[in-house]
């Protein structure tokens, strides 16, 4: 009865395609621990050295004391909402200046709940084409039709468009702000003239930029000066912030919409009130401390030729990619190796992603190794 999936494991370990739960032992902002070896971690979305930080948790815990409990027990839409969830919802939506935001428990339920209730029967989504692997289930889930436009390629985009717009009744363009696995951003300006132009509900997906760019880390989008320009704006919790969970602001119709029909949020228990408080606390606290350590971390990327903190170092072959993470690793570093499907194939890479923590210093041997 098990020999398919027997057999299915047996064909991803002959490719090099098997992944495996890591063991390490412990984490804290800079470092990650396999029993006594330290190495240094550069496969953290931890970007501004917050989660696993035990200055900051006793700090977070002596400023609110016992006041939030450690688990909600129900969804929002029942008994699992308190003025805590209000509260963090409120100062993102006066952050970002739009009319409504709702709290998602992660990334990925924040993108599937969206992309597939947005958009109805009769409804197109055009997404770029290194989309996360979130957003595609959403689709996929969705009862529009999509269309996937050749990565960053504006006139890739349009030529969609053109074809394609005045067929459906609703059209929504969907990207990421910076793209997970190869570190680019996306031509945000260009996109909000194809979105004006061709009548287009715009969604952007800033998880890898939350906290990371713009005076105040809200995001590419703040960098940019385009806020208004997007109608829905996703962020995550669980990286810059050092958190969990995910939100979406914009437009109160849109908002409320989501509310009644997008089932990752209807249906899922809501996060615990003390993990809303803590992400709130360090939004308030922690993110205006850290404009100048955000632009060192960006003028190293920078030095090593990334427009954003996520370094992609193409190898191409599996097996060859999993040997350079294990050199890497027994010279205490440690990345791990992005395969397909995560990344196309023939592109397997090494993901380097740096942390406000991390020096030029520390990199040096890992730029004599990498060459």
């Amino acid at each position: 009865m098990y020999e398919i999936y027997s057999d299915i494991l047996g064909e991803l370990e002959s490719h090099s395609h098997l992944r495996k739960i890591k063991d390490f032992t412990k984490k804290d902002e800079k470092y990650i621990y396999f029993g006594e070896k330290r190495l240094l971690n550069l496969s953290s979305n931890n970007y501004l050295g917050l989660a696993d930080n035990r200055r900051v948790t006793e700090e977070f815990i002596k400023a609110v004391g016992g006041k939030y409990s450690f688990g909600s027990a129900s969804a929002r839409l029942l008994t699992g909402s308190l003025p805590v969830y209000k509260e963090l919802e409120e100062l993102l939506a006066k952050l970002y200046n739009k009319e409504a935001t709702l709290l998602f428990n992660s990334g990925y339920h924040a993108n599937t709940g969206i992309s597939s209730s947005i958009a109805q029967k009769g409804d197109v989504i055009f997404s770029d084409k290194l989309i996360h692997a979130s957003i595609i289930d959403g689709m996929q889930l969705s009862q529009g039709k999509f269309f996937r436009y050749l990565h960053n390629d504006m006139q890739s985009l349009e030529k969609l468009l053109e074809r394609e717009r005045k067929n459906y009744k609703n059209a929504i363009i969907i990207t990421e702000s910076v793209f997970s696995m190869d570190g680019d951003i996306a031509d945000l300006k260009t996109i909000i003239e194809l979105k004006k132009k061709y009548n287009c509900i715009l969604i952007i997906d800033e998880a890898h930029a939350f906290g990371v760019f713009g005076e105040k880390g809200l995001g590419i989008a703040e960098k940019l000066n385009v806020i208004d320009d997007i109608d829905l704006l996703v962020g995550t919790f669980g990286k810059a912030a050092g958190s969990m969970g995910a939100f979406v602001t914009g437009k109160k119709v849109l908002i409320d919409f989501l509310i009644n029909k997008s089932r990752s949020f209807i249906f899922s228990t809501a996060l615990p009130p003390i993990n809303i408080a803590f992400t709130k606390w360090i939004i308030e606290n922690k993110f205006p401390l850290t404009c100048e350590k955000r632009q060192n971390m960006l003028n190293i990327a920078k030095k090593m030729g990334s427009e954003s903190h996520i370094i992609p170092i193409i190898i191409g072959d599996n097996q060859k990619t999993v040997e350079m993470c294990s050199i890497l690793y027994q010279n205490g570093y440690f990345t791990l190796p992005i395969r397909p499907p995560t990344v196309p194939q023939g592109t397997s890479r090494i993901r380097i992603s740096l942390t406000t923590e991390i020096t030029e210093k520390d990199l040096e041997n890992l730029c004599n190794i990498i060459g």
